[in-house]
């Protein structure tokens, strides 16, 4: 027992429809990055948030350092030196960095020697140090609103540094992050085990567990797999345990056979709120049956060029021309009437309404039209027979079926209900902005054939994706973007993954 800094034994988690993890029992080592691989839904984040305190097992025991425990709320896996870093962060924007990090156990003063006040300063140069001393380049004084995701998620890092957390949960740690952060972040995770740390780390990409981790636990549908070794176990076996049958890394991609344009966006240019350029005189168009990528680090205007296209961002000039009819002042729905379908970058932000049920988001796009509407009246049946259908068509995973409230679900059951519903339009051009971020293998393999199938039927399809991988296995066509400009745009089969990755940063030819 005291060769285990955490045991879960035979730990059952029942939901409303579900069972959320069935008899799974783990053994962690100290100072071992354990990896927990899975589908989406497939129970991981479920057992370690029981670890961590947010819910209580309905069967099981759990043992830190060989102690049984009963864990009620975070505070008390706080008690055992236990941090979780959540998928969907967890700061108040409006708060400073060292603000966040110190909630809820600030150090205190007293002003005038009698009222007590939180001694910001020594907030501020405790984090400046602690920040300093595991590399996470971290300014106390910026507000959570003002900086970008993967500083976000240095601070949730920090938070459970300064609260000497010695067990690490990280949840879906780089869903959010581009291919050099997830660099940077995976060098932290190594410096933290050197540090004696214990890391448990969720996770359904394989590549980041064959670098990071020692062993890994695959779980499906709730139930646990089998554990195995890292270093003796290939990325092959590791996709067909998860999923459960042989997974094709290679996607068939069919003859393109390109029509007329569909899409057509001359001189572009898009103005943020300070009215500075971040799309700069950019022209492109797709053709039918033809998939354009653009390709791009993150922040360089591609997410821009997409919600101008959708009508949610302004242009300050150009033209956009949607099958010959110019649309750049068009409202946002008719242009989804004249055949766009767009899945949003952020998909709780954007995609879908979190409080509604999974039949009522499936229908956001036609809820007020026959057979959903009647003479002004929903007809609610047609709402679950839609959302019933879907469910089957695209494997979204949800406990109480058409019913389940969209927040109860997991983010890559999320994504599938969001690309089932856009995709059920058959429209003329179809938007895809990182449609596979957070995705397990089996559910990428899955979309990557429904591109394919889209541009088979002959849909035009945008793609715009941080994975240069995704990229070129997909692609008929990729314009590479940096700082608002497309530098180049050519047929993919010309062009290398090596000359891409050079102009997303910036290098031009000579």
């Amino acid at each position: 027992m005291q060769d285990y800094i955490v045991e879960m034994r035979h730990i059952t988690k029942r939901f409303p429809g579900i069972v959320a993890n069935d008899d799974v029992s783990i053994a962690i080592r100290p100072g071992e990055v354990y990896a927990l691989l899975g589908e989406n839904g497939a129970g991981k984040s479920t057992l370690m948030s029981m670890l961590f305190g947010m819910y209580e097992p309905d069967q099981g025991e759990i043992y830190i350092r060989g102690e049984k425990v009963a864990f009620h709320s975070s505070n008390d896996a706080a008690a055992h030196n236990i941090g979780m870093v959540h998928q969907h962060f967890k700061l108040v924007d409006t708060y400073t960095i060292a603000e966040n990090i110190v909630l809820g156990m600030a150090p205190m003063t007293k002003k005038f020697g009698i009222f007590p006040c939180v001694d910001i300063k020594r907030a501020n140069r405790e984090i400046a140090e602690l920040s300093a001393r595991y590399g996470l380049e971290v300014n106390p004084t910026d507000k959570i609103c003002d900086v970008p995701v993967s500083v976000r998620q240095r601070v949730e890092i920090l938070k459970m540094l300064y609260r000497r957390a010695e067990i690490m949960i990280f949840d879906e740690p780089t869903a959010v992050l581009t291919p050099q952060e997830i660099d940077f972040l995976l060098q932290i995770i190594d410096g933290l085990r050197k540090d004696g740390k214990t890391i448990i780390l969720i996770t359904h990409k394989m590549e980041e567990i064959k670098r990071i981790a020692d062993r890994c636990a695959i779980l499906r549908r709730g139930k646990l797999i089998d554990v195995r070794s890292v270093a003796g176990t290939s990325v092959q076996e590791m996709a067909n345990m998860m999923v459960g049958r042989e997974v094709s890394f290679d996607q068939n991609k069919p003859k393109a056979d390109f029509g007329n344009a569909v899409l057509s966006v001359e001189h572009l240019t898009v103005e943020n709120d300070h009215h500075f350029p971040v799309v700069r005189d950019v022209s492109f168009s797709i053709r039918s049956g033809e998939i354009f990528a653009i390709a791009g680090v993150s922040g360089n205007g591609q997410t821009q060029i997409a919600d101008a296209i959708t009508g949610m961002l302004p242009v300050s000039s150009g033209t956009i021309t949607l099958d010959g009819n110019v649309i750049t002042r068009m409202p946002i729905r008719s242009r989804a009437r004249e055949g766009i379908s767009y899945i949003p970058e952020d998909r709780q932000g954007m995609g879908v309404v979190m409080d509604f049920s999974l039949q009522e988001n499936l229908a956001l796009r036609e809820y007020n039209r026959s057979p959903f509407s009647k003479k002004g009246i929903l007809q609610f049946d047609r709402f679950r027979e839609y959302a019933d259908q879907l469910i089957g068509r695209y494997d979204i995973r949800s406990g109480q079926g058409a019913k389940t409230q969209m927040r109860s679900m997991s983010g890559g059951n999320q994504q599938k209900a969001i690309i089932g519903r856009e995709i059920e339009e058959h429209a003329k051009l179809i938007i895809f902005v990182q449609p596979t971020r957070g995705l397990d293998i089996g559910a990428i393999e899955n979309i990557h054939r429904q591109i394919l199938d889209e541009r088979s039927r002959g849909a035009a399809i945008l793609l715009i994706s941080l994975e240069l991988d995704e990229i070129m296995k997909l692609a008929d066509t990729i314009g590479v973007i940096y700082n608002g400009e497309l530098l180049k745009t050519a047929p993919a089969e010309e062009m290398t993954s090596q000359e891409v990755g050079r102009y997303m940063m910036g290098v031009k030819e000579a």
